[in-house]
């Protein structure tokens, strides 16, 4: 991942519903979880949610696909792995472990 995409899907987390949206997408796993859904259990408008998925899709972060009716939301955790290991390639000289980082979590999280 380069500097410029990072910047973008931290900025697409850097809000209280997004990063919301994005946690409870990540906890779904494989399965995904539908817009409305999401919407409903973070308690916010569906035209609101569309907006913050749309972000987090621009950002590369989740993928949509349809299900009928429904569009279903699911992270893409090749783009979440590039981002953790951009965030910690660097740490402590080389070695992840000192700040309490497996290399399991920098390459295996998803």
């Amino acid at each position: 991942m380069d500097t410029k995409n990072a910047i973008a899907a931290l900025g697409a987390l850097a809000q209280e519903h997004r990063l919301a949206a994005f946690r409870l997408l990540a906890q779904t796993g494989e399965d995904g979880m539908a817009a409305g859904e999401l919407a409903r259990q973070i308690g916010i408008p569906h035209n609101t949610m569309s907006s913050h998925l749309a972000t987090l899709s621009h950002a590369g972060l989740i993928k949509a696909t349809r299900d009928g009716r429904s569009m279903i939301y699911h992270i893409v955790p090749e783009v979440m792995r590039s981002l953790l290991g951009f965030l910690t390639d660097d740490c402590c000289h080389g070695r992840p472990e000192l700040c309490g980082l497996s290399p399991a979590v920098q390459t295996d999280c998803c």
